[in-house]
């Protein structure tokens, strides 16, 4: 139950300032095309999850239950994009090049896939 609450309340907060972060931006970006906001919180958590990460593995400090609520948590709150970064750049730094490829493309390739389908049954897609 402990794990539980840690991924929530790491959630919440991550959520709230993803939520906040990208409202910021589109303050000051304006009526731009560009999705900015959500730029903006995707690298802007790879960019936590690497710092957090290479800290925790160099220095050792990070247990289980920081993990817990700083990566599924927080940083699943903020964005679920830094997962994807951390796992892409594993698979990368084990050598597991063509993983990686399969990992990147596909993930790109059938999220947006199940996206369109999805609209298009629920009579939303173009």
């Amino acid at each position: 139950m402990q794990a539980v609450l840690l991924v929530a309340l790491g959630g919440a907060l991550g959520s709230v300032l993803r939520y906040k972060v990208g409202a910021a931006v589109l303050q000051h970006a304006g009526a731009a095309q560009f999705p900015f906001g959500t730029f903006t919180v995707n690298v802007a958590g790879c960019l936590l999850a690497g710092l957090l990460a290479g800290a925790g593995e160099h220095f050792n400090y990070l247990t289980a239950d920081v993990r817990l609520f700083l990566f599924t948590g927080f940083l699943g709150g903020f964005t679920t994009f830094s997962a994807f970064g951390v796992e892409t750049i594993g698979l990368i730094n084990r050598g597991e090049w063509a993983v990686a490829s399969a990992y990147v493309v596909l993930s790109v390739l059938c999220g947006l896939a199940a996206l369109w389908a999805a609209l298009k049954l629920g009579g939303l897609g173009a």
